[in-house]
């Protein structure tokens, strides 16, 4: 599976289908977890060897995306290495200018 792939799929099975152990491929299963503070759906994951986070956005701060959640869509932030990466919105990937500075690839 190509890393976008990935990402559409943890979207899907996290807020879509709000599954509580995400199946990334036949051989790769994580737990979804909840921060202590919002109770956000997190999930982590490894590709090719780089840790990926995903988070639910938060719909409480004053981003563009956060106004997009309180109207109701599903969007989960990933990061790669304590940067945001991109993130997923009703299952359309957006990627962000740290996806080319961490060498993801296309």
């Amino acid at each position: 599976m190509t890393l976008e792939e990935i990402l559409l799929e943890v979207w899907k099975q996290t807020l879509a289908d709000g599954r509580t152990r995400v199946e990334i491929g036949p051989e790769v299963s994580v737990s979804v977890r909840r921060t202590r503070n919002h109770a956000l759906r997190t999930v982590t994951f490894q590709f090719e060897g780089r840790p990926i986070d995903g988070i639910e956005q938060n719909p409480e701060t004053k981003s563009a995306w956060a106004r997009m959640a309180r109207e109701g869509k599903r969007i989960m932030q990933f990061s790669c290495e304590g940067r945001y990466v991109g993130n997923v919105s009703e299952g359309h990937l957006t990627r962000y200018p740290a996806w080319k500075a961490k060498g993801l690839p296309d």
